[in-house]
């Protein structure tokens, strides 16, 4: 398997955020991209995941021989929000996720108790979302990511509000998704405990008048 980039260019407004943005990733590799604020990490993140539409380029996922139609279907998204409706227990949320997400060929998640447990978070199933305190809200969401199997996980500031044991157990969790055949895209801020990784530092847009 593998994700491909190709110049990839996006516009905030009338003004271009970033442009010709490439690279290529294979199974067990990962991408950490970094740079100021404004910059356009998250974006790339979202138009890559098919949230966003590029202005350029494309994203490209082949497996084996095959291109997938869309490449966002190989994809499990993590943004800043925890995609979780807070009136429903945990398990509910991530049987919805499960059930909505589905297997990507070649793999299958767990059942929301198992990533539950995964998190060290089994114990609070059966608790509505909304009750979990900011830290155990993003461990759920991350048990998001193992109850759909998704080769492909892009992660937008995936450790905010986590502290440094779950720091740990999530760059765990990440080691054993590459260890598995995965790919890791993630946009950060913070180290997040991986090895042998590439790495993208983006410049953001420069303004005319900065250039005089």
């Amino acid at each position: 398997m593998t994700l491909e980039v190709h110049r990839m260019a996006v516009k905030r407004g009338d003004e271009r955020l970033f442009s010709d943005i490439s690279f290529r990733l294979a199974a067990g590799e990962a991408l950490v991209i970094t740079g100021r604020n404004g910059t356009g990490k998250s974006t790339l993140i979202r138009a890559i995941a098919g949230l966003l539409p590029a202005d350029e380029g494309e994203a490209i996922v082949t497996v084996g021989d095959a291109v997938c139609p869309r490449a966002a279907e190989a994809c499990h998204y993590l943004g800043h929000r925890n995609a979780m409706k807070r009136e429903m227990s945990v398990e509910e949320n991530l049987a919805f996720w499960k059930r909505f997400m589905g297997d990507f060929e070649g793999g299958s998640g767990l059942e929301p108790e198992e990533a539950a447990d995964r998190l060290g978070l089994a114990a609070l199933l059966h608790l509505p979302f909304g009750y979990l305190s900011a830290g155990q809200q993003r461990r759920m969401a991350m048990a998001k990511l193992l109850t759909a199997w998704r080769p492909i996980w892009l992660l937008d500031e995936p450790t905010a509000a986590l502290d440094v044991q779950s720091e740990a157990l999530f760059a765990d969790l990440m080691r054993s998704h590459l260890a598995a055949g995965g790919i890791v895209v993630a946009a950060t801020h913070q180290p997040l405990g991986l090895e042998a990784i590439q790495s993208l530092v983006m410049q953001g847009f420069t303004y005319q008048e900065e250039l005089a």
